[in-house]
Order: structure tokens, then C-alpha cells, then sequence
């Protein structure tokens, strides 16, 4: 590079510098426009599929909500059948299922969840959940628990134990959601701090999926860890648990650690007026 440099400022093959320069300057811009073309035309073709993908799919969801049609019977139908085959006609209709998942009631979701698992599109999510990849984890996750599938609640605790915190917050909300306060005892067990920012989206998820058995909860004031025991005093002020008081009274008069017992004095008061 130096060489080159001290050519430059000589004199010495300007010229061959320069054109050399030029040269590379038109192949690297040609190389770049070829790459935006290729972007542009791949999206389009994948729009383009997404399109006819959702048309299929629409068709294939009529007939299993409201016409009360198996998966067997669908899949004897040849073109549905090849397409099913392909990843990405299978990543969109997994996609579609969760939609209507989440606004649907009643026999709607039961019929969903069985066609979830009839397919075997249920294998897909948990195949995104052994994934080394965080964020194709925290999918699968997010799709088994909005599916219901309590099989893989073993599983997503142990993913809750993660140091990724985007993982972490999405496997605690989906062992709420799925166990409700069932998850409170391995919360207990949990090995690291539970930032504040965890702790709202823990208490959050509470609140979203209307918990009406809260036993179990006081468990988190039993933990080693205190930032669980600060989640549960903080779950038990926020869902106004008052019969929670003689748990909140027990940790006042055992805890040593005193920002604790200031916590807890806090949520006791806060209970009993």
C-alpha cells in the first residue's frame, strides 16, 4: 500500500493508477446494481408466491372452521398437497393459523389447534424451539404457546433459564400463559437476576392472560433470589392479592436483606388500607 502510495505522489504511473481506479470503481458499482436487481426480482417472486400462498390458504381455512374438514381429506387434494410440502407455504400457513388463533373462540380454536397438530405443522415449531438461533426460538415458542400445546411447557421453562433477555421475557410469558401459576415454582428455582425490565413483562403477562387462580405466587417470596422475591411482592401489589397478606407479614419477620423487608413493609401497607 505504500508502494503504491509513494508511486502516487512521484508521478511515477499516474495514469495506470487512475484508469486502474476507475476500473475498479464501474465493477464494483456493476457488481452492486446486479445484487439490488436480484433483491428486487427475489421479493417480488416471493410476494408474488406469498399471494397465491394466502389465496390456498383462505380456502383451506374455510373448510376446516366452518366445514369441519380433516386435514386427511384436505391432503388428498394433489396441488394442496405439493404445495404443503414446500417450507415457506408452510411457514405462511403456520402464520395464518396463529392469526385466526387469536381472534377466534370456542370450537373455532379447537378445530385450529387440531389441525395444528394433525398436520404436523406443530413439529415445525418445535424444531424452531431446538434452534441455536435465539430469535427462530423465541417463534417457535410464541407459536406453541399460542397453540396451546402444553407438551412443550418442560421445554420452554428451560428456555426461560436463558442469558438472552428478548428469549427470556418471551419463554416466562409463554410458561404463564400456558401453566399460569403451575410456572411460579420453576420461577422460583431461577438462576439469574430478573431485571426490571423482565419483572414488567412478567406482570404484564399476568394482567394480559387474567389469571384467576393466583396460587402459587407466593412461592416466588420463598426464592434465594431476591429480584423473585421483589416479582412477587411486586405481583401481589399489582393484582391487589390480599390474601396473599400473611406470606408478605412472614417475609417481613424472616428476611434479612433489607431493601426487601422495606418492599415488602411497602406492599403491606398498600394491601391493608
Amino acid at each position: 500500500m505504500m508502494k503504491v502510495w509513494e508511486l502516487y505522489k512521484s508521478g511515477t504511473g499516474i495514469e495506470s493508477f487512475l484508469m486502474l481506479s476507475i476500473g475498479v470503481f464501474i465493477i464494483t458499482s456493476f457488481m452492486l446494481y446486479l445484487l439490488i436487481i436480484n433483491s428486487r426480482s427475489r421479493n417480488i417472486r416471493r410476494n408474488k408466491r406469498l399471494a397465491e400462498y394466502n389465496k390456498v390458504i383462505e380456502n383451506v381455512m374455510f373448510l376446516v372452521v366452518f366445514q369441519d374438514m380433516a386435514f386427511s381429506e384436505i391432503k388428498k387434494d394433489e396441488n394442496f398437497d405439493k404445495l404443503f410440502k414446500t417450507v415457506f407455504f408452510r411457514e405462511v400457513m403456520i402464520d395464518s393459523i396463529i392469526n385466526l388463533h387469536k381472534n377466534y373462540e370456542g370450537s373455532y380454536v379447537q378445530k385450529l389447534e387440531q389441525f395444528y397438530k394433525d398436520s404436523g405443522l406443530i413439529k415445525d415449531s418445535f424444531r424452531k424451539l431446538k434452534s441455536l438461533k435465539w430469535e427462530v426460538k423465541c417463534k417457535g415458542i410464541t407459536e406453541l404457546a399460542e397453540m396451546n400445546c402444553m407438551e412443550a411447557f418442560d421445554k420452554i421453562i428451560k428456555a426461560s433459564k436463558a442469558r438472552n433477555k428478548v428469549l427470556k421475557i418471551t419463554a416466562i410469558n409463554a410458561s404463564i400463559k400456558l401453566g399460569g401459576t403451575k410456572s411460579m415454582a420453576y420461577l422460583t428455582e431461577h438462576p439469574y437476576p430478573i431485571d426490571e425490565w423482565t419483572q414488567i413483562n412478567i406482570i404484564n403477562a399476568f394482567k394480559k392472560h387474567d389469571l384467576g387462580d393466583t396460587k402459587g405466587i407466593e412461592l416466588l417470596l420463598e426464592s434465594q433470589n431476591s429480584t423473585v422475591i421483589a416479582l412477587g411482592l411486586k405481583l401481589i401489589k399489582e393484582l391487589k392479592l390480599t390474601q396473599k397478606i400473611p406470606y408478605v407479614t412472614k417475609l417481613i419477620a424472616n428476611t434479612p436483606n433489607t431493601f426487601i423487608k422495606y418492599e415488602a413493609q411497602n406492599v403491606l401497607e398498600i394491601l391493608t388500607v
